[in-house]
């Protein structure tokens, strides 16, 4: 296949400020990390949009920026496990690699004629699932008492106002965008895809706040995140039938009330 004009150059670029956030903590870590999805969402938009022959005449597909920003995150993520060294060179090298792929995989299915097939499903998902495990970490690692390159594991629940809940919706909302690119790939109708990527943020989130109050060690937080996307990846693997399926509206009440119960408990262990 040719190679797509710009896609080096955004990985480069994208793997520049990475490696620039590797020397920042605390807010401005976090702003770092918002401008690095937002910047290479609009990059991978670009290169899209410049091809020859992009599939939709409605223009470029907005879940096509969605991996390669979450990816350029992932980087910035990992990267926070690396000790500042020698070693930061290959980690760079493997994470400007890795966006490269992602936005080269998008851009060829936004130009293509045909819908995606089963390998290109499959491609997405590994892509997605490991674009999501850095950025976990990324959330973890930046928080006070997270993930380090020595040891550490998700902030516990005392760590302070901003992690109680605000780190578990950091992680819903990376879950919100790759169940959204997942989602459309089954269903062309928004209210749909927008229903599913909703479902997988309120399951994610939960779980996040839910490893939180029980203190789990090391990378293991991260990866049950990771496992819990998978999981529901699994459940939802076919389109939606009828948007007043029974089962939509019992796993919208089941959220709801695992919601309400790991907020109570939250409040009961600090009261």
């Amino acid at each position: 296949m040719k190679p797509i004009v710009g896609v080096r150059d955004l990985a480069l670029a994208a793997t520049i400020v990475i490696a620039l956030s590797r020397f920042v903590d605390g807010p401005l870590a976090w702003l770092m990390a918002v401008v690095l999805l937002v910047a290479t969402a609009l990059g991978t938009l670009q290169i899209i949009g410049s091809g020859d022959a992009v599939a939709s005449t409605a223009g470029v597909p907005i879940e096509s920026l969605l991996p390669p920003a979450l990816a350029a995150v992932a980087g910035a993520g990992l990267l926070r496990l690396v000790p500042i060294g020698l070693l930061l060179l290959p980690a760079l090298a493997v994470v400007a690699w890795f966006i490269e792929r992602v936005v080269t995989s998008e851009a060829r299915l936004a130009r293509a004629t045909t819908p995606p097939s089963r390998s290109d499903r499959t491609e997405i998902l590994v892509n997605g699932l490991v674009a999501a495990f850095g950025a976990f970490i990324g959330i973890a690692a930046l928080a006070a008492g997270g993930i380090t390159a020595t040891g550490g594991g998700v902030p516990p629940a005392s760590s302070g106002p901003f992690e109680l809940g605000g780190l578990a919706v950091a992680d819903g909302l990376i879950a919100f965008l790759l169940g959204y690119r997942i989602a459309a790939l089954r269903s062309s109708v928004v209210r749909d895809v927008a229903w599913m990527a909703s479902t997988a943020a309120a399951v994610v989130t939960i779980t996040a706040a839910l490893l939180r109050q029980i203190e789990i060690p090391g990378l293991l937080g991260p990866a049950l995140l990771v496992l819990v996307l998978f999981l529901w990846d699994a459940l939802h693997g076919s389109s939606p039938a009828r948007r007043r399926d029974p089962r939509r509206i019992a796993e919208t009440v089941l959220l709801v009330v695992l919601g309400l119960v790991i907020v109570g408990w939250s409040i009961g262990l600090r009261a």
